[in-house]
Parts: C-alpha cells; sequence; structure tokens
C-alpha cells in the first residue's frame, strides 16, 4: 500500500520522500527518496522533513503497536516525550487520531491515503463473477450491525457471520489472524469445495478517524476467507482500500468467493 500510495503522488506531481519503519516497510521504498526509522524516531522525522521541505504527510502501511523496550527514543523525541507516552495507551482510534494531533501540531497537514490515491478506494457493488445469495445478504446485514456496536467502543473493523452466527470479532490480532481462527469455527463452509457458508464483513468504525489506518483488504485476505471455507466478502463503499485490485478480483473468481461493495448510507448490499 505505501508504495501505491508514493506512486500515486508522484504521478500526480508531488515530490515525495519516504519514512520507512524498519520490520515494517517493503525495500522497494528505496527506489524513492527514503529514510529509514525505527519506532520512537521523531526527532529524525521532524529534521529530515525541515530538510526536505516535506509540508504534508499520509500515513499508511501496517505495523503492530510497540511495546515501550521496542521504542528508540532518539533527542527529538525527548522533548515530546510525555505525549509520545500518552500515545501508547488507549483503543486503535485513540491512539491514531492522537497521532495525527501530534504531527499537525509540529506543522504538518495530515491527508488520507485515499486523497492521494482515490483509485484505492472501494467502490459500491459487485466486483466478482460469483452473486452473494440470500443468505449470504443476511449474514452480511448482521455483520454491518455488529461492527456498528462495537465500533462504537474502539473494537475491530471486521467480523465473520455464517448462517446468522457470528464466528469471530476482529480485535487485536488483525483480519488474517481472525480469519486463520474461523477455519476451525466454520461449520457450515469447507475450503476448496461449493460448500461454502459465511461471510466476512470489512468497513470502518463509527467515528473512526479516515485519514489513517481505514480498513484494507488484498489476495492475501482472500487465500484466508478462501481457507476458512467462506463464500465472499463484503467491504463498505468508500470506506475501504483495495490493495492489488485486479489480483484481489482474480483471486476472488478463482477461488469462488464473492465480493460485493455496500452502500453505507442505507447499510443494504448493493
Amino acid at each position: 500500500m505505501p508504495l501505491k500510495v508514493a506512486n500515486a503522488a508522484t504521478s500526480a506531481g508531488r515530490a515525495v520522500h519516504i519514512f520507512a519503519l524498519r520490520g515494517a516497510a517493503e525495500p522497494e521504498i528505496e527506489n524513492f527518496s527514503h529514510t529509514w526509522i525505527n519506532f520512537g524516531h521523531i526527532g529524525k522525522i521532524l529534521s529530515v522533513s525541515k530538510a526536505e521541505n516535506c509540508g504534508e504527510m499520509v500515513i499508511v502501511g501496517s505495523a503492530r503497536r510497540p511495546r515501550l523496550a521496542d521504542l528508540r527514543i532518539d533527542f527529538g523525541a525527548l522533548w515530546s516525550l510525555p505525549s509520545l507516552l500518552g500515545l501508547m495507551a488507549g483503543g486503535d482510534n485513540s491512539v491514531l487520531t492522537g497521532i495525527i494531533e501530534f504531527f499537525e501540531s509540529k506543522g504538518f497537514k495530515v491527508l488520507g491515503a485515499h486523497e492521494i490515491a482515490p483509485e484505492l478506494m472501494a467502490g459500491k457493488g459487485v466486483f466478482s463473477r460469483r452473486r452473494p445469495g440470500k443468505a449470504d445478504r443476511k449474514d452480511i446485514a448482521i455483520g454491518l450491525e455488529v461492527i456498528a456496536a462495537l465500533g462504537a467502543l474502539d473494537v475491530g473493523q471486521a467480523t465473520v457471520v455464517a448462517q446468522q452466527y457470528v464466528l469471530a470479532v476482529e480485535a487485536a490480532e488483525g483480519t488474517d489472524r481472525m480469519l486463520q481462527r474461523c477455519k476451525d469455527l466454520n461449520k457450515w463452509g469447507k475450503s476448496g469445495s461449493r460448500k461454502r457458508s459465511g461471510v466476512l464483513v470489512k468497513c470502518a468504525k463509527p467515528g473512526q478517524e479516515r485519514r489513517i489506518d481505514l480498513p484494507t483488504v488484498g489476495p492475501e485476505t482472500i487465500r484466508h476467507a478462501s481457507k476458512a471455507g467462506l463464500a465472499g466478502i463484503a467491504i463498505a463503499a468508500n470506506e475501504v482500500l483495495i490493495v492489488d485490485r485486479e489480483q484481489f478480483i482474480k483471486a476472488a473468481d478463482d477461488a469462488g468467493l464473492f465480493v460485493i461493495g455496500v452502500d453505507m448510507q442505507d447499510g443494504k448490499p448493493a
């Protein structure tokens, strides 16, 4: 995803400098102007950004929340240490909102990945050859209700529902690991056969900050959903980013899964 955004920014005529987190960023970022950093290298980010004349920031990609022992505080971060330590507590949305507020206080304009690369955003309608059936649509409706209810508590962006039964709700483990759990829980669907049941439902949490950590799906999501015996995936239109869209749809068609973009205005599958 970071490379997609960087390429889109470059194509739009923006100069790009990537701050790449060690252990998380792809090595291909070295094709761009870049700086490798560790968690806690706030001083380096600020000083290099000033030297590179960076005024806008996009925070994109995935990384697990670090433990205090993992932080590599540099001298520049010491001045902001109290506020940085405060960011370690709370749910994901409060942490991410705090990160945005911190960098905005340093003079950056924080943009969402979809503002730079709008083509990554999921639209409305069925993307795959297979279409959801009546039972699938009931599962989707329940999944949307679950995320709306739990999202208010800053819990998860995804759930799996099969035969109107909630199999799993995403927590700190992330979507892929949640789907791995469903492989043993889904007694109605079987991987590699026509007997498939259940839907992964994914959308932003109510009130979620849209400029950072929007829900994301890609070919790996299809792979894990297929192994869990699911019938398909429902994603919220204009709330979910799709990595490698063509490969994502091809993987769904090859696996026999449906993919549908849900209009969140009416809360119903298109």
